[in-house]
């Protein structure tokens, strides 16, 4: 009875969305009372799809094989956890997870924007309500999720093994938030061209839900890298591979819309460049879709190889961002001129940063769609690899993080280069020696590696500098520098950490690239192994039965340079379901490296042991966790929090002309 429930619940949502979207579109000008109608109707999507995706968890948790879903997905068998997760492990699944948050955005919207200009607020839910009108129809009509199975068998056919893991029940609902998130700045951008409501109002309006998604996005990204780097084996933490790229693209845009926000809002500059990227943001969030769902990719990511479903989606994507850029090239050359200011100013070093990450997007999107245009126009096969993604990225993002530190010491208008320098000799110097050092104790080679390490410490040095600068720490009284640096605002220390987090990100990166070793080898128990001063004793061999696997168990013992032994255990499971193998890798953290192990197919009378050591390779993640824990504590600044001001008797900006 509750798939029945779920299902209705879901249809109704179809039917509100429907009418709110069309309704709010024909009718955004009568005022308060609409506004009201379509907020509430927000809260009402929100509810009934909760309702349909709660039916879904429930079917899941009690193994309810009349599901089609759940037989093609699930076992029973299966621990809790990764029941509940794998109701979004597949294709079904995820789009009304992806509905849910959708919905969830919109309900917000409707909460805490009850200060919006009715109008405006009209058009943004109106325009959410077609993104869900949309994304409901799709599912219900190509993808349903509630069909039903009978006779009911009495088992299912379990998820796939690589997807039974905790990643799965963090890393898409993250990704999924910072993915749909980012639909809100797309329906402010087009209810901002309908209204020609765009101002700095605007611009506040937006940065909120920006950073919302942005933060969001970040974690989901780095929690999927970890999770690719722990569990499939091979020790890598990037592969650009197209879905990585597709969750990639939005986040590079998205922080370009960040920064263009910030000029919009403080300069009143940018206007048309912002509501721009506010549609491109979201366009790549809707490509990444596509790419999941099309069937023109064979990835792990993915999740339908159904063509006719990528078809309808393809036409999803044509009406709604085809629209979207219709409707700016109808209103753009309407737009005002914004607030005038030097090249040499903090707006001119966001432009600089804009500019350099909107062509890192490009490449990239050019990088990962034209294999797949020429198989589809040409039948020719090539691949595009990580080769031309390092090459291309690694150009554009080395004069990005050369210029990034002097942003801060920018002033608004008009600015002196100079004076920003002088400021940055002290963290110039200290990277340059902290550089030095490390390489000497990494061991000097021929390679690029010095010069990512400078990059690193000088964007992280640059950001400390901006809060010695700001507290004028060294020229006044310790006391009185203390007290300047804890009432700086929320957004100045966000901005810091944001930017030092970068540069942590970065020295990872470099230092796991450039000085990471492996050994490939054979060990029977009783024998060792040594990799990079680290003893790897291979102890004994065993095998365990799981919940609903079994797993071929590598005891090793761990004898590190300082004399430390750790246990650790690799495993190859086969699942019993679908007797589909995978690997769990033994990891040992020592500081900021990791030492890893996997355990190869056995061979006759041997095993197949692949060690890895992996240099200050944390530092990726850590530096990710500072970039969003900057989002999140920028987001706690009263001014973002109220989001809006008080609404007044006359409109906060008069219409182009």
């Amino acid at each position: 009875m509750s798939i029945e429930l779920g299902h209705f619940a879901l249809v109704l949502a179809f039917a509100i969305a429907t009418i709110s979207a069309v309704g709010g579109y024909l009718y955004h000008r009568s005022g308060t009372r609409l506004a009201m109608v379509l907020r509430q109707g927000a809260v009402l999507q929100f509810v009934l799809v909760a309702v349909a995706f709660g039916a879904l968890i429930q079917a899941f948790v009690v193994s309810d094989f009349s599901l089609l879903l759940a037989v093609e997905h699930s076992h029973s068998l299966k621990p809790l956890i990764f029941k509940i997760s794998g109701v979004w492990g597949n294709h079904e699944g995820s789009m009304v997870l992806w509905i849910v948050i959708l919905v969830l955005f919109g309900a917000l919207v409707a909460v805490f924007g009850r200060n919006l200009p009715h109008d405006l607020l009209s058009l943004v839910l109106a325009t959410q309500s077609l993104l869900t009108a949309a994304f409901t129809g799709f599912t219900l009509f190509t993808s349903n999720p509630f069909t039903r199975l009978l006779p009911a068998p009495l088992e299912g056919n379990d998820l796939n093994p690589v997807l039974q893991d905790i990643g799965l029940a963090i890393h898409p609902p993250l990704l999924y938030a910072g993915y749909v998130g980012f639909s809100i700045c797309f329906s402010f951008a087009v209810a901002a061209l309908i209204s020609r409501r765009i101002d700095q109002a605007w611009a506040r309006w937006v940065r909120p839900w920006t950073l919302l998604s942005w933060t969001f996005l970040t974690l989901g990204i780095a929690m999927g890298s970890y999770w690719a780097y722990y569990e499939l084996g091979w020790g890598g933490w990037w592969f650009w591979d197209p879905v990585e790229n597709a969750s990639f693209m939005p986040w590079l845009a998205g922080t370009a819309l960040l920064h263009s926000a910030l000029v919009m809002e403080k300069r009143n500059a940018l206007k048309i460049w912002t509501v721009l990227l506010a549609i491109i943001t979201f366009s790549l969030s809707l490509l990444g879709t596509f790419l999941v769902r099309s069937g023109i990719l064979t990835s792990v990511h993915t999740f339908a190889s159904d063509p006719t479903r990528g078809l309808v989606i393809l036409s999803m994507l044509a009406v709604l961002i085809g629209g979207a850029f219709a409707l700016f090239a109808f209103r753009a050359a309407t737009l005002r001129q914004g607030g005038l200011f030097a090249p040499v100013s903090r707006e001119g070093a966001l432009i600089l940063n804009n500019l350099f990450l909107a062509t890192a997007v490009g490449a990239i999107l050019v990088g990962t769609l034209y294999p797949l245009l020429l198989d589809a126009l040409t039948g020719t096969t090539i691949s595009v690899g990580a080769p031309f993604f390092d090459l291309t990225f690694t150009a554009l993002m080395a004069p990005l993080l050369l210029v990034l530190p002097f942003g801060p010491f920018l002033a608004w208008k008009r600015a002196d280069v100079l004076a920003a320098a002088q400021r940055l000799i002290g963290a110039a110097a200290l990277a340059l020696f902290v550089t030095i050092l490390v390489s000497a104790l990494g061991g000097v080679s021929i390679s690029l590696a010095p010069i990512g390490l400078l990059l690193g410490f000088w964007v992280a040095f640059g950001a400390i500098a901006e809060l010695v600068e700001r507290s004028r720490l060294g020229r006044i009284p310790f006391g009185e520098s203390w007290r300047r640096l804890k009432g700086l605002p929320r957004p100045a220390w966000s901005t810091a950490i944001a930017h030092f987090g970068l540069g942590v990100t970065v020295l990872g990166i470099v230092s796991v690239t450039a000085w990471e070793t492996e050994l490939v080898t054979r060990l029977n128990p009783g024998e060792t192994a040594e990799l990079s001063g680290y003893a790897v004793s291979f102890e004994d061999f065993d095998t365990v039965r799981g919940p609903n696997y079994t797993a071929e168990q590598g005891h090793f013992n761990i004898t590190a340079p300082n004399g430390g032994t750790r246990t650790a255990i690799a495993e190859r499971r086969i699942y019993a379901a679908s007797g589909m193998p995978t690997t769990e890798a033994a990891i040992q953290t020592y500081g900021l490296s990791q030492l890893y192990l996997q355990l190869g197919e056995p061979l006759a009378d041997t095993h197949v042991v692949r060690i890895w050591y992996k240099p200050y390779i944390t530092l990726i993640w850590i530096g990710a966790l500072l970039m969003a824990g900057a989002g999140a504590l920028s987001l706690t600044d009263r001014r973002l929090r109220i989001g809006v001001p008080n609404r007044t008797a006359r409109p906060l900006a008069e219409p182009a002309q």
